[in-house]
């Protein structure tokens, strides 16, 4: 039976028991800051276990792609080592939201593995959680199965939960004997052993309560059945595998590798684990940057830098020392873009990421093996024979650089490695990333879901009316519901409809004013200062300027009508440079992030180089012809699946409901947009770029302007021009200027050529201000106004005139002094520049250091600076005297 058959008949076997089967959820959960990835099926129902969210159906199945390297659940470092782990997998599952429980969980399960997979019943046993009695006796009642068969085991094992809060409950697992011939052939081997003979196959969970932060569970308004079984398993059971990457889930991956490097695969123990690697980490790779993640040094993306230059480091180990992962992605599509048609419309932009991450990768290997030659030398020379494990962790976190081959460095050079050292640094980096994202503030407070329950959502009415006539329906101060508030207090007003944007999708909320209206005239105003969106809930901070409001008066809702105008024109020109930009650098390109605000856009998009002029311009133009052309801004509602079918774009770190709102510009631009936007494009009225720059790896910025805004800029810049053209005293600054700079470099030319041989004119004078000691010539001398750059000449001319020496230079510039010392190499056994300039600097209030050949320095306490360089012979002396 192949992958494709085992996924399509779980799902119909549920869809045929009324569960409705729901599309995976991305990678990227979704108003989830407690999870790095999505890492069980359960994730995007998270909201709906908890009673905050109700959907139109009480059954659902799903095959679940999901991800489980970085945070509390990370298989990252196993995989490779083991037949079972993997960084990214598919779950399968069934779930109940207060429809069924227990009996019939056990029920479908039963049916499915037994009379639909074929699996032989005598082969299955089950464990239960200690203290659950009722599903002991419902598995015996429903399955046949004997109670000899069934394992109770504690809550490490038996007893389920997402993280360190959310959904929880007792579980019942179900597990197949492989045979006394797998796993550690032990005569007492049995349920619960870490071998695999008894492989757990489906985890029921039976859903029951909320762990909070304080780690207190409370009943969920309704038991519900959340149940997972991962595909990989259960392929390698109906395929007559012991090893998941053996199954056809793999193959392809495994075929292609084969033939790029050569080498066969299940013939050689140590290539055998490089092969996994890749193929799990390729998977992951690709429908992690199909899901928008790009790699980076920090949370997801530093996640996916570690696995693409984990799977790169394994390529090289297998002798492909060229750049071969983006040519595997072809493969993780033939067997995964059938179920899952995104990685096959991001193959193009994925295999760019992949092959420009592993050229970096590339490197900066070579600079940490750099670095780290530079290490064992340094600590050599200090007798050592440890290389800490912090630095080598640094090296890891810094360049991606694999502690196994700083393993097989340190021993080259017969030198070890602090392995405990290391552990530990990785396990504070390990608690820091996880406290980056379960640390985060856990949702909303509470008090905001409450109040959406009893007084319901705002509506939104702000599409078309900048002007609304509303109830107040709550008022909150500092956290706390009261009935009123009077001048001079700010508070959060929550009406029953409201014309003012909430901010969200990178649109910043309206501003304006909220009246009180009176029998004859308005008499109680605040000016809103903000507004947010809170769980369905308009939120309206405001300060109360005049009067008083209280809960139930009829008020006037009067946004700020330019900064909304200007608003709209910048958002609509962000639809424009989005689609502007995949035109002119391509496809690849996607939104990483964005805001607009009343004074500009900032719009964040994946991408690896630096924008050329030309790039800007055409962009500038192709947004600047749309606007001219004026053309009709549409807006419609459709369901989420037909927008995309119809290739509407999609932001992936959006939550889209069932129903969307596509924005059209006719046919150049359609994106799923919940934001205020022109009538038409002439609104705008002028678009130009003011900036373009990095903010991470692969990730650039543009900022730009609109309208009224961008004429003032460009009227600006022209000003500017006619002031530099009015100093210059000429109508052609720019070839004024060019004459100008090149005199200055020939200028700047002339006094270097003239500082260098004054320099060298030196030489002689320094040499008369030296020793001679056991045969080496020591040099210590001062002058004036060299620069560092200098002294370096000087140094050299006076070691080509005496090979053996120690030179100590410094010079005096701006009341300050540069220090250098170098020494010839046939005295390094004994001096030290480095050593001996960090000494004489230190006396004369400065610091520096370097090698033993050369080191440089600084002070600018250069009233010590004679004494501590008449100290500079004595000090050679002693060194030089030493047996």
């Amino acid at each position: 039976m192949t992958s494709k058959d085992i996924r399509q008949q779980f799902l119909n076997y549920f869809h045929s028991k009324e569960h409705k089967i729901v599309e995976s959820s991305s990678l990227i959960p979704i108003n989830d800051p407690t999870l790095l990835f999505t890492n069980a099926g359960m994730v995007q129902f998270k909201s709906v276990f908890l009673g905050e969210e109700k959907r139109d159906y009480k059954r659902a199945t799903t095959c679940q792609k999901c991800m489980r390297a970085g945070g509390k659940h990370s298989d990252l470092e196993n995989v490779g080592h083991t037949a079972r782990h993997h960084t990214f997998f598919e779950m399968l599952g069934n779930f109940s939201f207060g429809d069924y429980f227990k009996r019939e969980a056990i029920q479908f399960a039963w049916e499915l593995l037994v009379h639909i997979f074929k699996l032989p019943s005598e082969r299955l046993w089950v464990s239960v959680y200690e203290d659950d009695d009722e599903a002991e006796r419902l598995w015996i009642e429903n399955s046949g199965i004997t109670s000899d068969r069934i394992v109770r085991l504690g809550a490490k094992d038996n007893f389920w939960q997402m993280g360190d809060t959310g959904p929880c409950g007792p579980c019942s697992e179900i597990i197949i004997d492989q045979g006394d011939f797998v796993g550690c052939k032990k005569n007492d081997c049995k349920v619960g052993c870490d071998c695999d003979r008894f492989l757990e196959l489906w985890n029921l969970v039976f859903m029951q309560f909320n762990r909070d932060l304080s780690g207190n569970l409370t009943a969920l308004p309704k038991p519900s059945i959340d149940t997972g079984m991962g595909l990989e398993r259960i392929c390698s059971v109906l395929q007559g595998k012991f090893n998941n990457y053996d199954t056809d889930l793999f193959s392809p991956i495994m075929s292609s590798l084969e033939s790029i490097s050569g080498i066969k695969y299940n013939t050689y123990s140590d290539t055998d684990i490089s092969f996994r690697v890749i193929a799990d980490h390729m998977r992951s790779s690709v429908f992690l940057l199909s899901d928008g993640v790009m790699p980076s040094n920090e949370g997801r993306g530093y996640v996916l830098r570690r696995i693409i230059r984990r799977a790169s480091r394994h390529a090289k180990l297998l002798g492909l020392d060229s750049v071969v992962l983006y040519k595997l992605t072809d493969a993780v599509i033939e067997i995964m873009g059938e179920n899952y048609p995104e990685i096959v419309l991001e193959r193009e932009r994925t295999q760019k990421i992949l092959k420009h991450e592993e050229e970096r990768f590339t490197k900066t290997l070579e600079q940490g093996m750099r670095l780290l030659d530079d290490l064992i030398s340094k600590l050599q020379q200090d007798g050592q024979s440890v290389i800490p494990g912090e630095e080598i962790f640094k090296l890891y976190d810094t360049f991606g650089f694999p502690p196994d081959l700083a393993r097989d460095m340190a021993l080259d050079k017969k030198m070890s490695i602090d392995e405990q050292g290391f552990n530990n640094a990785m396990e504070g980096q390990r608690e820091r990333a996880r406290a980056s994202w379960i640390g985060e503030e856990i949702g909303l407070p509470s008090y905001y879901k409450e109040l959406v329950s009893e007084i319901g959502e705002t509506i939104f009415t702000g599409y078309n009316l900048f002007e609304d006539i509303s109830t107040v329906r709550a008022i909150l101060k500092d956290g706390k519901r009261v009935d009123s508030i009077s001048e001079g207090e700010e508070a959060e007003l929550f009406l029953d409809k409201s014309p003012f944007y909430g901010e969200s999708g990178g649109q910043v909320g309206d501003k304006g004013t909220i009246s009180v209206i009176g029998n004859l005239k308005t008499i109680n105003q605040a000016d809103v200062i903000n507004c947010t969106k809170k769980a369905g809930l308009l939120s309206h901070k405001i300060i109360v300027r005049k009067g008083f409001f209280k809960v139930f008066d009829n008020v006037i809702c009067k946004i700020n009508t330019n900064n909304r105008y200007s608003t709209q024109r910048n958002h609509t020109a962000t639809h424009l440079l989005h689609r502007a930009l995949k035109l002119t650098l391509g496809e690849h390109v996607k939104q990483a992030g964005s805001l607009v605000s009343p004074d500009r856009l900032r719009f964040d998009f994946t991408h690896f180089y630096q924008l050329e002029d030309t790039e800007i311009q055409a962009i500038e133009e192709i947004v600047n012809e749309r606007i001219l052309e004026n053309i009709k801004v549409e807006t419609e509602q459709k369901p989420l699946n037909e927008a995309l079918k119809e290739g509407v774009t999609a932001l992936f770190d959006e939550k889209y409901g069932d129903t969307v709102r596509v924005v059209k510009v006719s046919d150049f631009s359609a994106e799923l947009c919940g934001g205020t936007h022109c009538k038409a494009t002439g609104d705008i009225g002028l678009f130009t770029i003011i900036s373009e720059g990095s903010v991470a790896s692969g990730i650039r910025r543009i900022e730009a302007l609109t309208g009224k805004r961008a004429f003032e800029y460009l009227r600006n810049s022209k000003d500017e021009l006619k002031k530099v053209s009015e100093i210059l005293k000429t109508d052609n600054p720019l070839n004024r200027l060019e004459k100008l700079l090149t005199e200055i470099r020939e200028k700047d030319r002339i006094i270097e050529q003239i500082n260098q041989s004054k320099a060298v004119d030196l030489w002689q004078e320094a040499l008369k201000n030296s020793k001679s000691i056991n045969g080496a010539t020591i040099v210590s001398f001062k002058v004036q106004d060299i620069e560092q750059k200098d002294l370096r000449i000087l140094a050299d001319k006076i070691k080509e005139k005496s090979p053996s020496s120690l030179i100590f230079l410094a010079s005096i510039k701006d009341n300050q002094a540069s220090l250098l010392c170098m020494v010839s190499k046939d005295l390094t056994k004994k001096l030290s520049a480095g050593k001996i300039l960090s000494e004489i600097a230190k006396m004369a209030g400065g610091k520096g250091g370097g090698k033993d050949e050369m080191a440089q320095g600084g002070t600018k306490d250069i009233d010590r600076l004679d004494e501590a360089m008449n100290n500079v012979f004595d000090l050679c002396k002693e060194l030089l005297t030493k047996s």
